[in-house]
């Protein structure tokens, strides 16, 4: 790894575990999450390159069941198959092609038997260094750490170290965070981050985001990213905090400042700049609005909604 570029400041071990306890309990179903067959995986990365994942789904699942074994595709009439992916609307013919041919080469050339690291299977047509990759991680355990462009908004948005960075390298970090002999888990955990919390416009509270203790974006409110090059207007905003405190409010009967403020942002500190005088100017505002009601009793501030 370059000097240039170092690994977040962080426990490793707290970062990495916090984001597949995140995944494990709770994640999109998508059912070539559920098989570990190489030829099932290679037809959903393939399907996916162009489409969305939710539409992916039927394609797949009739792909298999008139094509249900690498054997069987290798076996087909290639004007079939080309066909099929016309009919679904599943992007460039060529894929269809490629991934007709590249069954057989795992029938003919490789005797059935599936490559297993991402060098390897990009001997097979049309099988790039990130379809190899991930092949070689959901079906095998096997592989690199993937890096699409949600895996960079991600690290881009997380680390300081890498937003500070003239020339980020993503594959070194992304390796190095991933825990060893764990690809499966941890690339499908960190392109669901990407997919559903750290989306373009981010959703880190509504989602839960398991990095939100230690991420440079959601402590600074500046969410741009490689593929975000301007920031959103409502990030950082005093609209979102005072949306987070209506969220938090509802969500307990009443707290007190120092109850209601790390609920708020995880840089809160009672006295420091975002803290008790920069809540209580938020709640002021909320409260002119008939929002939430402020009680002030024996020197402590309570909040709650506006009944």
């Amino acid at each position: 790894m370059s000097e240039d570029v170092a690994l977040p400041d962080h426990d490793l071990e707290v970062v990495r575990s916090a984001l597949v306890e995140w995944y494990e309990s709770d994640h999109r179903e998508f059912p070539w999450r559920r098989t570990t067959d190489p030829y099932e995986i290679l037809v959903s990365e393939v399907m996916s390159q162009q489409t969305q994942l939710d539409r992916v789904v039927d394609a797949w699942e009739a792909f298999l069941d008139r094509w249900p074994t690498v054997d069987a595709l290798a076996a087909a009439d290639r004007s079939d198959v080309v066909g099929f992916w016309s009919d679904q609307r599943l992007g460039y013919n060529n894929r269809a092609r490629y991934l007709h041919e590249a069954a057989g080469q795992v029938v003919d050339d490789f005797d059935g038997e599936w490559p297993e690291t991402p060098g390897d299977l990009q001997e097979l047509m049309g099988v790039g260094p990130y379809t190899a990759n991930a092949v070689a991680s959901f079906a095998f355990d096997a592989g690199d750490a993937v890096v699409d462009t949600n895996v960079k908004r991600v690290l881009y948005r997380a680390f300081a170290e890498i937003d500070n960075s003239d020339d980020p390298e993503y594959e070194e970090i992304a390796n190095a965070l991933m825990p060893e002999g764990r690809s499966r888990v941890w690339n499908n955990a960190i392109m669901e981050l990407g997919g559903v919390a750290c989306q373009k416009t981010p959703r880190c509270d509504r989602e839960g985001c398991p990095w939100r203790e230690w991420c440079h974006a959601y402590q600074t409110g500046d969410f741009t990213a490689p593929d975000v090059p301007t920031q959103p207007s409502f990030e950082g905003s005093r609209r979102q905090f005072r949306g987070r405190i209506v969220r938090a409010l509802g969500e307990h009967d009443e707290l007190e400042l120092d109850e209601l403020g790390p609920l708020i942002r995880v840089d809160y500190t009672p006295d420091g700049d975002h803290g008790r005088d920069w809540l209580r100017e938020l709640l002021s505002d909320l409260s002119d609005d008939g929002l939430v009601e402020i009680d002030e009793t024996d020197g402590k501030t309570v909040t709650s909604l506006q009944q």
